[in-house]
């Protein structure tokens, strides 16, 4: 038996005692921290001090992998769609005790799922002269597949591995089968320069960007809204259909918001999840290796659903044995604030996060960051940060939960 922390307790508000973990809460905080701290800027930083092997470090880990492998800030959408799937056997249960009938909970979903795409196109439209529609977008990707998850939530364990095995290998062969292009195609029509060293060959050249299933499916179906130009690529090589892999990630936390919800002991459930979490990554890093579904977070492929995962899955238990099973709870506070206004966060950093910079120069003088040097971002990032924190603390103390 674990011994737990001889610390009292922290309490949450009542509405959220019964039957919530509070390390689900903490893992999203984390992940939602790691999103809001890119105003901190690294990559400056690192720029300005080209000798640091330190801010080089933090610099990588706050970027996106250019389109082979995984950094830390990959891991944020991955992270986000897994806690969904986590969430949702907690949610059906509670909706379920007061009483709603699985009519009243689907028409919920199907809301839910619309609010999340619209509010992402609208979030992604912010500045533009017009509505951009974009769905590659965290929201919209897991509104276009919660109500899929939703359905699955209602049918058993072995229905949902099944699920996830047919969303792997169906999206898989769509890629695979969909033809390489010709001798006569321009990369640089669609962003990519020929001579960019993550082209591959063999069967991962079907996974190639900007030439691939997903980008084709994109210059058909983006091209249906109204735009100022005609949609020829993306310039990262996201795209819409990568909501079916992740699908995928979502399913993988179901099963893990199963095994919270289980009579299960939580030394079982840790076993569950390190194993869980290893295999993932074994398994994304074989399918990467072999050249069959190299580990691609911009495309979602089937592996990058592994290997993600995997880290996924790892993660939570590492969440789970601190702050549930040996009840280090003190520390996790803050990240637990951000994690229950997970929605709200999201939101006030695409809105509002320079105008708290520009406010601040506007009151204590335009130089008030530049001042600190190579640090200026350090400075000002750091700031908004804190007012974010501040603003979801006196949400919390007021228990304003913003919930869709």
């Amino acid at each position: 038996m674990l011994a737990p922390n001889p610390s009292p307790p922290l309490t949450l508000p009542g509405e959220f005692r019964a039957g919530r973990l509070m390390s689900m809460d903490a893992y999203r905080g984390f992940v939602m921290l790691l999103m809001m701290a890119e105003i901190l800027q690294f990559e400056r930083i690192s720029e300005a001090l080209p000798d640091s092997g330190f801010w080089r470090f933090l610099a990588h880990h706050q970027s996106h992998a250019e389109w082979f492998g995984c950094s830390l800030h990959d891991l944020i959408q991955p992270s986000f769609s897994f806690l969904v799937g986590v969430a949702l056997p907690f949610s059906m249960a509670r909706r379920s005790s007061d009483g709603q009938s699985a009519a009243v909970m689907f028409a919920h979903t199907v809301r839910r799922s619309l609010i999340l795409v619209l509010l992402g196109i609208f979030l992604r439209s912010v500045g533009r002269s017009q509505t951009h529609f974009t769905f590659e977008d965290t929201l919209t990707q897991i509104g276009l597949g919660y109500p899929f998850l939703y359905l699955l939530g209602q049918r058993s364990t072995r229905t949902g591995w099944l699920a996830l095995a047919a969303v792997l290998v169906g999206y898989w062969l769509a890629f695979v089968l969909y033809p390489l292009p010709g001798p006569g195609f321009s990369y640089e029509a669609v962003g990519v320069p020929a001579d960019w060293p993550f082209h591959a060959t063999g069967l991962a050249a079907h996974f190639n960007k900007n030439s691939n299933l997903a980008w084709a499916f994109d210059t058909w179906f983006l091209n249906l809204f109204p735009r100022q130009k005609p949609f020829l690529y993306n310039g990262g090589g996201y795209a819409t259909l990568s909501f079916i892999p992740t699908l995928g990630t979502m399913l993988l936390g179901l099963q893990a918001g199963r095994v919270l919800r289980s009579e299960a002991s939580g030394p079982e459930r840790m076993k569950y999840f390190l194993i869980a979490g290893v295999a993932g990554l074994a398994a994304g890093w074989l399918l990467t290796v072999t050249g069959l579904s190299p580990s691609i977070k911009r495309i979602w492929t089937p592996g990058w659903v592994l290997f993600s995962g995997g880290w996924c899955f790892l993660l939570l238990a590492g969440f789970y044995y601190l702050i549930d099973l040996r009840n280090y709870r003190r520390w996790a506070f803050p990240l637990v604030v951000i994690g229950m206004n997970s929605i709200a966060i999201y939101c006030l950093v695409h809105l509002i996060d320079r105008f708290i910079i520009e406010t601040f120069k506007t009151h204590l003088g335009q130089s008030v960051f530049s001042s600190l040097g190579p640090y200026e971002t350090l400075g000002s990032g750091g700031v908004a940060l804190l007012v974010f924190w501040l603003i979801l603390y006196w949400m919390y103390r007021r228990k304003l939960f913003i919930r869709i």
